[in-house]
């Protein structure tokens, strides 16, 4: 997958640097956002000047006219740079497909969930969707060499033989899509827009734990946190999320984020 910053769409803030919580951040007038921006994938956070700013993006928009800010993107060229920019000042919260983990908490607070994730088998018509372990045990799963997903499946019993690590990055959905492979594992939120725009996909059985997508914020930014996770809570108990969802992922998308957490 190419990840690209439009630097010229998006200009980060001239001011310097600087460790905020909500009162200085008010003071501001910007609440800065750390973003890998991904013009290929932008339902989360859209680069894109004009259109729909994405379901993060969106979110955000609506707290920050609570409390009368302006949303500013801060691109980020990597994701491994996106913790110490935020513990460097140079934003106030990391957003757009930010997994909530254990070693991450050890630097950073987050928010509470803003998007369920987890992993799913995806397959693609005439092939069989695959519905259990067992049936995957039966499979040729082809993964991105280097992530964790290859030790998942051996715990799950796919033998070694059957992980195909063949494909490069950015390769597999279109190799699933000639059929030069047949089986792999997208986390829920790329398989659901695969899916949408390519309905012979098939997304089946969840693998691994369920976790959160969450916003990432300092240790030292107590105040924003509390009134993050209060604007997130009553989000989450009104139709707004829901609509979120649907708009950028599509009808099916809660049944399916459903059925992954399950």
């Amino acid at each position: 997958m190419v990840r690209t910053v439009l630097a010229a769409a998006v200009v980060s803030s001239a001011v310097p640097a600087e460790r905020a919580d909500l009162a200085e951040i008010q003071s501001r007038g910007t609440l800065r956002l750390l973003v890998i921006l991904d013009d290929d994938e932008p339902e989360f956070v859209s680069p894109k000047p004009d259109g729909a700013p994405g379901f993060d993006r969106e979110l955000l928009e609506g707290f920050a006219r609570l409390h009368q800010l302006k949303v500013e993107l801060v691109p980020a060229a990597d994701w491994s740079g996106l913790v110490p920019s935020l513990l460097q000042g140079k934003g106030d919260l990391i957003v757009g497909r930010f997994t909530a983990t254990d070693a991450r908490r050890k630097s950073i607070d987050f928010t509470s969930e803003t998007f369920p994730t987890r992993s799913v088998v995806v397959t693609r018509k005439p092939h069989r969707a695959v519905r259990t372990v067992e049936e995957l045990r039966q499979e040729r799963v082809t993964i991105l060499k280097g992530t964790a997903m290859g030790e998942q499946l051996l715990e799950l019993g796919v033998p070694a033989a059957n992980i195909d690590y063949s494909i490069p990055a950015g390769g597999i959905p279109e190799a699933l899509r000639a059929g030069r492979i047949t089986c792999t594992v997208h986390d829920v939120s790329t398989a659901i827009v695969t899916q949408r725009e390519d309905p012979d996909v098939q997304i089946g059985v969840a693998v691994g734990p369920a976790m959160s997508y969450a916003y990432g914020v300092r240790k030292d930014e107590p105040e924003l946190l509390k009134a993050l996770n209060e604007y997130l809570g009553n989000v989450r108990r009104s139709p707004t999320w829901n609509r979120l969802v649907v708009k950028y992922f599509g009808p099916a998308a809660l049944e399916v984020l459903q059925s992954a957490r399950q």
